[in-house]
């Protein structure tokens, strides 16, 4: 009988002392026994902890030191552009480009401004170098550039030393394709070459590049790689100046109309 009791009592403490361990666990949210946990482990964790800190903290001030590079970039590049304009016309619109198409890169770009900004289409861009194409697309928020680098794109140009004038073509890259009208012998690597007097879609005098080298075997007039002024492959910010192209349909059947687009 005796053991009998003694093995309820045991019993009975056993019940008693699990139904204190869940009070504890349930009002005390396991803090005694995390408390353990943390003072057992913390020789391990704490110094876990500081290395993940410590990279932490590394990566931001990465990220804060790059993001001010990025914005002491594009500061630079936007103070040349100011000065730049100042000393061209006042009357354009500074653009970011907001969009380019890598299987298009020398194609074509979005600008972040547009129509409700002035720009029209037939509009002249340029960077710091010269010419960079013309506007052949408008919304109200964003205009769409045809690249001088385009080979769709022609522009009338002239050789600045001795004015031969010819076409500009643009060949997918920051080199274009100059043909003559006519038959001429003295060109020269470093040449300038700016827009024609005669050109339809642009204003003359714009500096397009430098000849970089000529060719006489290509037909019955030369040909000329020029290099271009404007880093076309790096540009991010552009002026927008108004213009109206003097093309007309009667001069893309006659003269140099059917050359320049």
């Amino acid at each position: 009988m005796n053991r009998w009791r003694d093995k309820r009592r045991w019993r009975t403490l056993q019940i008693i002392a699990a139904l204190g361990i869940a009070w504890l666990l349930k009002y005390a949210q396991a803090s005694p026994l995390m408390e353990i946990y943390y003072l057992a482990a913390s020789p391990f964790t704490s110094n876990r902890q500081l290395l993940l800190e410590d990279r932490l903290t590394n990566a931001r001030i990465l990220e804060l030191e790059h993001r001010l590079e990025e914005l002491e970039q594009q500061n630079t590049q936007f103070k040349k552009l100011l000065g730049y304009q100042g000393s061209e016309s006042k009357s354009g619109v500074i653009a970011p480009i907001i969009g380019r198409n890598v299987d298009s890169w020398w194609h074509q770009v979005i600008l972040g401004k547009g129509s409700n900004e002035g720009i029209e289409e037939g509009y002249i861009v340029t960077g710091i170098g010269g010419v960079v194409g013309r506007v052949i697309g408008v919304t109200p928020n964003t205009s769409r550039i045809l690249l001088i680098s385009d080979p769709n794109s022609r522009i009338g140009a002239v050789v600045s030393r001795n004015r031969h004038v010819g076409y500009l073509q643009g060949k997918n890259s920051q080199t274009a394709t100059m043909t003559f009208f006519a038959q001429v012998s003295d060109l020269q690597p470093g040449d300038a070459v700016t827009t024609s007097p005669i050109s339809n879609l642009y204003p003359s005098g714009i500096p397009i590049g430098s000849i970089k080298s000529v060719r006489y075997d290509k037909g019955v007039t030369p040909e000329a790689e020029v290099e271009l002024t404007v880093p076309l492959e790096l540009l991010e910010w552009v002026v927008v100046h108004p213009f109206k192209p003097k093309l007309t349909i009667n001069s893309r059947q006659q003269g140099t109309g059917n050359r320049e687009q």
